[in-house]
């Protein structure tokens, strides 16, 4: 069999890129939806593009995807190849010099459909065979006008809090006691609680929306309930992060955060509202559910073990 070579794309081969037929069901471009370059007025680099060759063919392709501003890649974000490839996807995914995040986006109910499910688990197995594993499944929604915008119940008020520490100390509380795989993954690591709640505060800053949309939520005797971050990220508006601290569990808050942030993106003129949640949090996939937030993607997430 002819060698493989591995590279990544230059801006002048840039288009090899989509020389692949792409006869996949999923995982078309997390971020992007379709491959273009930045200079080509799309979201991708062609050095964060790497492709595997066999005899000047391309039979495997990642695509990292990072914000404008971004000096390194945050997630692999299209990664595929040709059939009976599976080998060069992984030997691609060995040697490129990127450690991201892997989200693997598919349908609703993506085990039923065959075709679907062998797609998806051709990639999952390439990707562990490259040394990634399964952190966690999720659950994307999309709000729309055709929805239900559901009313404030009431129960909480909610202000803006200028302090990043008050900030910061409230997502002690929410990570302190979580459901949330990417939470527990950064409690486990060598930061512990202060890195995961460093890195949820680290996100809000990264989004592009205003600093001021932070809101906490308190009930009527001044106590605080939790936090909502609407958001923009670079796709569009966004529930950026929902999390009700432990004392205040069992209550559905949670429902009312969920309310508040979409209500807040849509009096700011949202027509889009994304949102996500892992599958095993089945308070939160309750108020996404009832908020009337319907399931558009489920998407899977594969990382490299830390250390």
């Amino acid at each position: 069999m002819t060698d493989l070579v591995i590279r990544a794309l230059t801006p002048s081969d840039a288009d090899l890129f989509l020389s692949l037929h792409d006869t996949a069901l999923v995982g078309r471009g997390a971020f992007g939806h379709r491959y273009a370059t930045v200079a080509d007025g799309g979201d991708y680099r062609p050095d964060w593009t790497w492709a595997a060759l066999r005899g000047g063919t391309l039979v495997a392709r990642a695509a990292w995807w990072g914000a404008p501003d971004d000096t390194a890649p945050i997630a692999l974000d299209w990664f595929d190849f040709a059939p009976g490839e599976e080998a060069a996807g992984a030997e691609l995914l060995r040697r490129a010099p990127f450690r991201s995040e892997y989200s693997l986006l598919v349908p609703p109910g993506w085990r039923e459909a065959p075709d679907v499910r062998a797609a998806a688990e051709a990639r999952i197995d390439a990707a562990r065979a490259a040394g990634m594993e399964v952190l966690v499944e999720r659950y994307r929604y999309t709000w729309t006008p055709e929805c239900p915008l559901p009313e404030r119940p009431g129960r909480l008020t909610f202000r803006p809090e200028p302090d990043d520490g008050v900030i910061l100390d409230v997502l002690r509380r929410v990570h302190s006691v979580t459901l949330d795989a990417h939470a527990r993954r950064a409690i486990e690591g060598p930061g512990g609680l202060e890195a995961a709640a460093q890195e949820e505060l680290d996100f809000f800053r990264w989004c592009p929306s205003p600093r001021e949309w932070w809101q906490l939520a308190y009930t009527p005797d001044g106590e605080v309930t939790g936090i909502h971050v609407p958001a923009h990220n670079p796709s569009g508006p966004c529930i950026g992060f929902i999390g009700v601290v432990p004392e205040a569990r069992g209550h559905g808050y949670g429902y009312d955060l969920l309310v508040e942030c979409t209500r807040s993106l849509v009096e700011r003129g949202a027509e889009s509202i994304a949102g996500a949640t892992d599958r095993g949090n089945a308070p939160m996939a309750a108020a996404f559910a009832r908020a009337g937030h319907p399931v558009t993607q489920e998407r899977i997430d594969l990382v490299f073990p830390q250390g």
